[in-house]
């Protein structure tokens, strides 16, 4: 089995190359490890929000943005729409707050009327940003011209070469005088690093080029509307994308490589799968691809990448909302909030690494454009700062959580100074920290930017291309010419441009690779008032531990409005039956909808078996099971279980629902447990609420049992801290919050 490239990750650059070389008629083959592609440009969904991941301004559309023509070959523009933000930011800077307008004129005049003195140097920092993206549409392409231009690029190339010596501290060090211009200039940078004297001021001028020149955009319906149209695009011309396949080996042969070998994210009992290629991309994070490499070429690539240093990563709290946060004085898209220790550009850096209480942020407010991310009368807002992996590993699960806590009421407690009322208007909290980022991505310590934009590793001097062997070309956030949205989408171009060009290929066909996690619905029915079961078919190999989950994505979702295809449902059916079973209750979400539409016969797609909520090895244990709802789905495999190994532990299931017509798989539980078991029914509309004095009612001595708890988060914050409030340790409490 063979084809013309294979794509290793699924992020924006790995998608543009992919679409790219599509384009030009190439079999492509992308492999991404997550069940949805995009990297850092995806959404998810909580409740009646999109959430966004990692999209807050993308720059550019201005004549002199390459990825205008990029995307119109690719048909993007005609799929895709970028909504125009009306400015660049707000800054709540110490010299008073001030609003930095879109155009190279507008900010030179907002600038210069702020700081009067300092007009020399603010018209030096336009001109040379403005001058960059027109110098690099004239940089010579071939490589005799390059070397025969070089000497003369201070001359033919002044502000890329004036640029390229300086980091964005020692640029404003000489040319601006005044501190809190170098701040104003510099508020938002957390952007592209941590660091003013660290950032290459090429870089920073590249990108500052796309914001002043042609504004900030934002995709309507967030970026994994982009994600997913470039995956589109590969397989309507003729390639193949398979979600949650990681590679493990990059094969190769006389100095060339050959191939891949990959195997399935989830399911460890599935065979691995070796295809064959003329050309790969790696558009994974590059200290990664060592590991898939074999000698020489594993230790040549360590060794040519031991220099770079990581970028930081991000904080991102999610924030769903209700009305709108003009209410309380938030004005525009973009506010930041500089650290409030910082009173030279040298204070950044170690800002950046200090304490919550007074590090800058930045809070994004979607709602003031058509975002298309919330429901008339609600909105999506998020808080981000820069951070650090190593200040959240380590922790236990619950210090983690309680962690995020405490950072968050730091960061909404700074946020309710400034604008009052506003946590009147948070309906739901989530925490992005760099370990979410480390474990979706898999990119070292966290990082969304790869390598860092050091004056002495951007631009020419940033890795690119086949730099290692001849047939594998990088493009990601770690490769030419770097992260951000931008930088990925045009290195995955760029990529693409010259493998169509230089890279030496074969005639493949199109490769015949079946989706085994496509599966047909067998039955759908009510299981309870307002509950229904989907049932389907099992993926081939799927092999689950009862109390596990999947991800199920609808193929042809009748309704996409507002939603994910796709949701995390717990297993319901015991690993022996042949089929696999879900459970739900109806909404008005989109997915919901969806679903109770499907018929007998209509596809999904499977990804799992996920998660380590799973019963113990003691068949001894004394075992409760706390049970909000529709969190019965995992339990009921669970006594399945406990009921096929002869369990001899007390086993006592409280059971949890508004009413009795509320309350699903009765007639299944009473037929499928172990001997020693008991069931206790909770009616809240007319019972009293699982408390102390119940659970010691039904149990006696608390601290005996193991507890297995699963519900939303309130039910299951509100059970732990009733079991630790009597004395029972974190090591006897499971919990499960629905997959």
């Amino acid at each position: 089995m063979k084809c013309d490239a294979i794509i290793i990750g699924g992020g924006l650059g790995g998608l543009m190359a992919g679409a790219t070389l599509s384009k030009f008629g190439k079999k492509v083959l992308l492999l991404e490890q997550h069940y949805i592609p995009g990297g850092c440009a995806t959404t998810f969904k909580r409740r009646d929000f999109v959430m966004e991941v990692g999209l807050h301004e993308m720059d550019g559309f201005h004549e002199n943005d390459g990825k205008v023509g990029m995307f119109k070959m690719l048909g993007v523009d005609k799929h895709v729409k970028f909504e125009q933000i009306p400015e660049l930011h707000q800054v709540l800077s110490r010299k008073g707050d001030f609003v930095f307008p879109h155009g190279y004129e507008e900010v030179r005049k907002t600038l210069i009327e702020r700081y009067p003195e300092d007009a020399s140097g603010i018209n030096r920092m336009i001109d040379v940003i403005s001058a960059i993206p027109v110098e690099i549409m004239k940089l010579p392409k071939s490589k005799w011209k390059k070397i025969l231009s070089y000497p003369l690029m201070p001359f033919l190339f002044p502000a890329v070469y004036e640029a390229s010596k300086h980091s964005v501290g020692t640029w404003l060090d000489k040319y601006i005088t005044n501190e809190d211009l170098k701040l104003d200039l510099t508020s938002w940078m957390v952007y592209w690093d941590d660091d003013p004297y660290t950032l290459s001021m090429f870089y920073y001028g590249m990108a500052n080029s796309g914001f002043m020149g042609g504004g900030g955009h934002f995709i309507q319906g967030g970026s994994q509307k982009l994600s997913d149209y470039l995956a589109s695009y590969i397989e309507e011309n003729g390639g193949t994308v398979r979600l949650g396949k990681k590679v493990q080996k990059i094969n190769s042969t006389n100095g060339n490589v050959t191939g891949v070998t990959y195997v399935d994210s989830f399911n460890s009992e599935l065979s691995p799968v070796t295809v064959d290629c003329d050309n790969i991309v790696a558009n994974c994070a590059m200290p990664l691809v060592s590991e898939l490499l074999d000698e020489p070429h594993a230790s040549a690539l360590k060794e040519k990448i031991s220099p770079y240093k990581e970028a930081c990563s991000l904080l991102s709290i999610y924030i769903g909302t209700n009305g709108d946060l003009s209410d309380v004085g938030v004005k525009y898209y973009s506010t930041v909030f500089p650290g409030e220790d910082i009173k030279e550009l040298k204070d950044v850096y170690p800002n950046n690494r200090g304490d919550w209480s007074k590090r800058g942020f930045v809070l994004v407010d979607y709602n003031k454009i058509d975002a298309r991310l919330a429901p008339e009368g609600k909105g999506v807002a998020v808080l981000c700062g820069a951070d650090y992996l190593e200040e959240w590993e380590g922790l236990s699960e619950d210090d983690y959580r309680s962690r995020k806590e405490e950072v968050t009421e730091v960061l909404l407690r700074r946020m309710e100074e400034r604008f009052p009322g506003i946590r009147d208007h948070i309906e739901y909290v989530e925490v992005g920290t760099p370990k979410t980022i480390k474990d979706y991505t898999l990119n070292p310590k966290g990082t969304v930017y790869g390598f860092a934009q050091s004056s002495a590793y951007s631009g020419t001097k940033r890795l690119r291309d086949n730099f290692l062997i001849p047939n594998l070309f990088f493009t990601s956030a770690w490769a030419f010419p770097g992260g951000g949205f931008t930088g990925a989408i045009v290195g995955g171009f760029l990529t693409a441009l010259k493998m169509h060009s230089d890279a030496e290929w074969s005639e493949n066909s199109a490769i015949d690779l079946p989706d085994e996690r496509i599966v047909e619905l067998i039955e759908k029915k009510e299981i309870a008032e307002n509950t229904i079961e989907l049932t389907f078919e099992k993926p081939k190999g799927f092999s689950h531990v009862a109390g596990q989950y999947a991800i199920l994505k609808l193929m042809n979702p009748a309704t996409n409005e507002l939603d994910m295809p796709f949701r995390s449902l717990s297993i319901a059916s015991h690993p022996e039956e042949p089929v696999l079973r879900f459970a739900m209750r109806r909404s008005s979400s989109s997915f919901k909808k969806s679903c109770g539409l499907l018929n007998p016969g209509d596809k999904a797609s499977i990804f799992g078996p996920i998660g380590d909520f799973a019963l113990s090895e003691n068949s001894e244990e004394n075992i409760v099971f706390l049970i909000g709802g529709i969190g019965i789905t995992p339990v009921i495999p669970m006594l399945k279980e406990l009921q096929r190994i002869n369990h001899k532990g007390r086993v006592v299931l409280f059971y949890s629902n508004k009413e009795l017509s509320a309350a699903s798989y009765l007639n299944e539980i009473e037929t499928n447990h172990p001997d020693n078991f008991n069931m206790v029914n909770v009616y809240t509309k007319t019972d009293e609420r699982i408390n102390e004095a119940f659970l010691k009612e039904h149990l006696g001595a608390l601290d005996e049992y193991n507890y297995y708890v699963v519900g939303a988060s309130s039910f299951i914050k509100g059970m732990k801290e009733l079991l630790v409030s009597n004395g029972i340790k974190p090591a006897q409490i499971k919990e499960d919050d629905y997959g």
